[in-house]
């Protein structure tokens, strides 16, 4: 039986970004991911984790892996959170800022981006966050170092970055393995590289990049 994972996608996206990763998790780990849709510009993270629990629920099943990109990880963060009792199975982050992102701190600035932003964007990423991973499942985070997207402009980073996340912004303190790849926060989700790390550790705990 394959193994199910749930991806969350990021803010203003729709989940059909990640196909290429969805189908590369399907034909090289025999993988089946469902992507979790949501609106976060229109949605608080309570209202869209409960969201999350009823999808999951349907799933029925036995063993659960999780992917999130960018917002979708803190998504993931805060569901297992608030349920934690869920089938055994293990998380992946792609480019997801544990910490404030400075990119988005300083698109807030900007009224009309602003206003697309949403309550769960200000809740979670305005702000500073001391956040730990304590949900009883490993997780692996994947950070990108190719720097293109208009957060490097924004920011004005002084680190290695994808464009938009900050290498620093994406340590969450509690988690098994962290590592950088020469991706870019979008260019993530067509990397070939990112998906056989991504599934390598859904499967074995660990990524194989040392």
């Amino acid at each position: 039986m394959a193994e199910e994972v749930v991806y969350v996608h990021g803010l203003w996206m729709s989940g059909g970004e990640s196909l290429l990763l969805r189908r590369r998790l399907s034909r090289e780990f025999g993988m089946e991911v469902h992507p979790f849709r949501y609106a976060a510009a229109a949605s608080t993270m309570t209202e869209i984790t409960s969201r999350l629990q009823r999808f999951v629920r349907e799933l029925h099943a036995s063993r659960l892996h999780f992917v999130g990109h960018s917002l979708g990880g803190l998504v993931i963060y805060r569901f297992l959170e608030r349920y934690p009792q869920q089938p055994p199975g293990r998380v992946v982050f792609l480019g997801t800022p544990s910490v404030a992102s400075r990119a988005a701190v300083q698109a807030s600035h900007i009224r009309l981006v602003a206003s697309l932003m949403g309550r769960s964007v200000a809740d979670e990423l305005l702000r500073p966050r001391e956040r730990r991973w304590a949900a009883d499942r490993e997780l692996g985070i994947i950070a990108g170092t190719q720097p293109l997207g208009v957060g490097q402009i924004l920011a004005k980073f002084d680190e290695d970055c994808d464009g938009t996340i900050g290498v620093s912004e994406t340590q969450l303190p509690g988690a098994t393995d962290h590592i950088t790849l020469p991706v870019s926060h979008l260019g993530m989700l067509v990397s070939a590289r990112v998906a056989r790390e991504t599934g390598e550790f859904l499967q074995e705990g660990r990524f194989s990049l040392r």
